[in-house]
C-alpha cells in the first residue's frame, strides 16, 4: 500500500490507473477504522480494481470544537489495518492541502439536509458535502462506498452526486454491528463500561419501535415512548427518533403497504453522540 499526502502525487497515481484501463474505488474515511469501514473497504475491492481509502479528519463539517478536539485520530494503526486489507493507496490529506489560505466555497444540499442531524448540528452538511466533493473530485473514483448507519449523509450525498452531475457511482452497504448489536463507530471507544452497556438501549429500541410500527401501531405513539425509553436509559438528550422515507427522508406519519421507511435516532451517552437507524418492514 501506498501512503499519499497531496492531490498532485494522487492524480498523478489515479491517471496511470484510468490510462491501463482499470476501474476505481474510493471508500472517503475519518479514520479511528473498525470493521465497518473494513467492510466498505471489501465491498470495494470486490466492485473496482484498486481501492483508495482517504482518511481526514474534517473539521468543517463538525459544530462542536470539543468533538473536533477528541475525535480519536488514529494514522498508524488506520495504515496497518488498510495494508491488511488490500487497499492500494491511503490518501491522508493535512488541513492545509484540502483547505489552502482563502478557501470560500461550500455546498449546500437543501432537503435531504434538513432536519435529523441536520437540525440538530447547523452546517454539518455543508461540511459533509463540500469535503467528499472535493475527495471525489482529487481521487477521481469511479465508484465510491458508504454504511447505512449515516443514512442521512448517505441522501446528502446521493443528491448532491445527481445536481451536480458528478461522475461517480455511490454504494451503499449494511450497517456492521458489534455482536451485541450496537452499530459499530469510532466514537464507540469513548464510552465507559457502565455507558457502553446503556448505549444497547439505543439499537434495541429502535428494533422493538420498527416491528410495533410494522404491526400497525400508532407511528406518533411509538416514536414517543421509544423517546422515553432512551431517556429512561441515560441518553441527555435525545436528539431526535423519527420515522422517515427512505427515499427524500420526508417524515411518515403513517405506514401504507407501499411504505419504504427507515427509524432514525440520534442521542447522546455523556460526551458521546450515537446514530442509529434500522428500516421498517412493509405493513401487513
Amino acid at each position: 500500500m501506498e501512503t499519499i499526502n497531496t492531490v498532485n502525487d494522487l492524480r498523478m497515481r489515479v491517471r496511470a490507473w484510468k490510462q491501463a484501463g482499470l476501474r476505481v474505488g474510493v471508500v472517503p474515511t475519518m479514520g479511528a477504522l473498525h470493521a465497518g469501514h473494513l467492510s466498505l473497504v471489501r465491498a470495494a475491492r470486490a466492485q473496482a480494481d484498486r481501492v483508495i481509502t482517504t482518511v481526514f479528519v474534517n473539521p468543517m463539517q463538525f459544530d462542536n470544537a470539543d468533538d473536533l478536539t477528541t475525535y480519536p485520530r488514529t494514522l498508524e494503526a488506520d495504515a496497518r489495518l488498510l495494508a491488511d486489507a488490500g487497499v492500494d493507496v491511503l490518501y491522508a490529506p493535512t488541513a492545509a492541502q484540502m483547505y489552502p489560505p482563502g478557501f470560500a466555497t461550500r455546498i449546500t444540499v437543501s432537503g435531504v439536509s434538513e432536519g435529523l442531524c441536520g437540525g440538530a448540528r447547523p452546517g454539518h452538511f455543508d461540511g459533509v458535502a463540500t469535503v467528499v466533493c472535493k475527495l471525489f473530485m482529487q481521487t477521481l473514483a469511479d465508484c465510491a462506498f458508504f454504511g447505512e448507519k449515516d443514512f442521512q449523509q448517505v441522501q446528502v450525498i446521493r443528491r448532491m452526486v445527481a445536481d451536480l452531475d458528478l461522475p461517480i457511482e455511490i454504494v451503499t452497504c449494511p450497517t456492521m454491528r458489534e455482536p451485541d448489536g450496537l452499530a459499530l463507530s469510532s466514537r464507540n471507544r469513548r464510552l465507559d463500561a457502565e455507558q457502553r452497556k446503556a448505549a444497547l438501549t439505543l439499537p434495541r429500541t429502535l428494533e422493538d419501535c420498527a416491528r410495533e410500527i410494522a404491526a400497525g401501531a400508532d407511528v406518533a405513539q411509538t416514536l414517543a415512548q421509544a423517546t422515553a425509553r432512551l431517556a429512561a436509559a441515560g441518553f441527555d438528550p435525545v436528539d431526535y427518533v423519527e420515522l422517515r422515507a427512505e427515499a427524500d427522508l420526508q417524515p411518515v406519519g403513517k405506514m401504507a403497504p407501499d411504505t419504504r421507511a427507515r427509524l432514525l435516532a440520534a442521542a447522546w451517552m455523556g460526551s458521546v453522540r450515537l446514530i442509529d437507524g434500522v428500516p421498517v418492514p412493509p405493513v401487513g
